[in-house]
């Protein structure tokens, strides 16, 4: 959901409705200022960052347009107004903060509900790319 200024400003009841379906529609969903391309805070890009260490599917709300009202719609979910929210099968995880610990701790993938498997697998493959040159 990118910001167009051109677009007019949602109403709560929209944007409540907006909070919802992508919490109860995505496994995990990042609310975020910005977009995947176009970042808008740090914090965002950070939680953006990490969450694409091992997801490449997730969901991604840009809360810039409203971001008083998405605020509060953030908050009844979560008790927390501030952007970058991350929710997982329905349930508030954090920010981006809240994020790094868990990927500090060797966290992060199991609460993305991401096979650990799956993650050393990738690592794996990442040493070996570009092992392709004849010497």
């Amino acid at each position: 959901m990118p910001f167009d200024p051109n677009e007019p400003e949602l109403d709560a009841d929209e944007v409540r409705d907006r909070v919802d379906t992508a919490i109860e529609e995505n496994e995990v969903v990042l609310f975020m200022k910005g977009t995947e391309l176009m970042p808008q805070c740090g914090y965002s890009e950070r939680a953006l960052g990490l969450i694409d260490e091992y997801r490449d599917d997730y969901a991604v709300v840009d809360t810039l347009q409203n971001l008083d009202v998405f605020r509060e719609a953030l908050d009844a979910h979560s008790g927390w107004e501030t952007t970058p929210q991350t929710f997982v099968e329905g349930e508030f995880v954090g920010g981006s903060d809240v994020l790094a610990e868990l990927d500090e701790r060797g966290e992060l993938a199991e609460t993305l509900n991401v096979d650990p498997d799956e993650v050393e697998a990738d690592a794996s493959d990442a040493d070996d790319a570009g092992v392709d040159a004849p010497f």
